[in-house]
């Protein structure tokens, strides 16, 4: 039904930046949240940042002002800059949309950040 599709990841020395990408397709009629989310291993999947109906952004504390949620409705596309990597930001990253009570979610793209 609805498909996403991750890039940007890679790997990158602390205190550097990356810019990830995501695009849906598929049956898009109307994006209720649309963001970020990552896992490290044996850790827990938290949320990076997300957009909700109307726009509204909602970070996690630990990253506001590091990293930035941006879209671009036409595209059906959300972006992740991330400046100011740290080594614990290393971990994979999904890209998530909900949509009409269905939650979907990317392949997830590897970010690993070195010290």
């Amino acid at each position: 039904q609805v498909q996403l599709v991750e890039s940007g990841g890679g790997l990158v020395q602390a205190g550097g930046s990356l810019r990830l990408s995501c695009e849906a397709s598929g049956s898009i009629f109307n994006i209720d949240v649309m963001g970020w989310y990552r896992q490290a291993p044996g850790k827990q999947r938290e949320l990076v940042a997300r957009f909700t109906r109307g726009g509204t952004t909602n970070y996690a504390d630990s990253l506001k002002g590091r990293f930035t949620i941006s879209r671009n409705n036409a595209r059906n596309t959300v972006y992740l800059q991330m400046n100011s990597l740290k080594p614990e930001d290393t971990a994979v990253y999904y890209c998530n949309l909900n949509q009409g009570g269905y939650n979907y979610w990317g392949q997830g793209t590897q970010v690993t950040v070195s010290s």
